[in-house]
């Protein structure tokens, strides 16, 4: 499961939390100390009025300033080690491009 392996600081250090709520949506995994969701899409987020939505969940909650980085459930499952060295590579990524405070 992609939460044991993202749990207890050990991607980066960074600490992410579990289906954590913004308003009325639920995010898969959040890391607060970034502003950074991580979702985990199912074969059903292939169909077109299931995007449609993603789509404008993922806008509206970007509006409080959270980054998305979106995960095929059917890839993190067919070779879990490779998706996670990409999602760290990426979160690499978005936390070299976050302005310091």
């Amino acid at each position: 499961h992609m939460w044991s392996q993202l749990r207890n600081r050990q991607l980066l250090g960074l600490k992410f939390k579990r289906q954590y709520s913004v308003d009325k949506f639920v995010i898969d995994f959040y890391c607060p100390e970034q502003k950074i969701a991580i979702e985990l899409d199912g074969d059903v987020h292939e169909l077109e009025d299931v995007k449609m939505n993603d789509v404008e969940r993922q806008k509206y909650i970007e509006t409080y300033g959270i980054k998305f980085i979106r995960i095929k459930n059917e890839e993190y499952l067919g070779n879990p080690n490779k998706v996670f060295a990409k999602l760290e590579a990426e979160l690499k990524n978005v936390l070299n491009k976050k302005p310091l405070p």
